[in-house]
């Protein structure tokens, strides 16, 4: 892939975009547009009991109330890491006493460059939520069994909920195979 121009054509509050034109092997060269992104942190809160907290709030793009994990916008040169801890407390109230690395994701690399860093904690105490003021925020807490059959039939269908549900059950099931 052989990249022989870019240029922004937009720069939004969020968000810029971004016109390349690009080679790719025998393909020719092609138009390319491209979301550009500062990307985020998910986390996923796991209580004592195994069970889980996730968020319903709405989500005017899809105009749709959704349940997700905590999440939120990487601040300019903030870590991942202290994203994921700044969203749990904001979105939930919670504290987490160990933030456990779940990977990342590409959100839609067809046209974002947005990279998600997934997380879970663990050692959850409660504290009060501080939510943005363009935030209404529901906390749903569920057994991670359900959670995970809400995955499977469609009730759940934020990518990044998704793959942190996954990962985490996939972890938990190599630890207890390792026990």
């Amino acid at each position: 892939m052989i990249i022989h121009s870019r240029q922004r054509i937009f720069k939004g509050l969020f968000v810029d975009m971004e016109q390349m034109e690009v080679e790719i092997g025998g393909c020719g060269s092609h138009t390319y547009q491209i979301v550009r992104h500062p990307g985020g942190a998910g986390v996923l809160p796991v209580h004592g009991d195994g069970s889980i907290s996730l968020i319903r709030q709405a989500r005017p793009a899809v105009e749709a109330m959704l349940l997700e994990i905590p999440a939120g916008r990487l601040d300019i040169a903030e870590l991942p890491f202290h994203c994921a801890i700044r969203e749990l407390h904001e979105e939930t109230g919670m504290i987490a006493d160990e933030i456990i690395p779940l990977g990342s994701i590409y959100s839609s690399p067809g046209v974002f460059d947005e990279v998600i860093h997934l997380f879970a904690a663990t050692g959850i105490t409660q504290g009060i939520a501080q939510p943005e003021a363009d935030e209404e925020i529901e906390v749903v807490h569920l057994p991670l069994n359900e959670a995970l059959q809400m995955a499977a039939d469609g009730r759940i269908n934020d990518a990044k909920t998704l793959a942190a549900l996954m990962r985490w059950d996939l972890l938990q099931r190599g630890r207890e195979s390792h026990a």
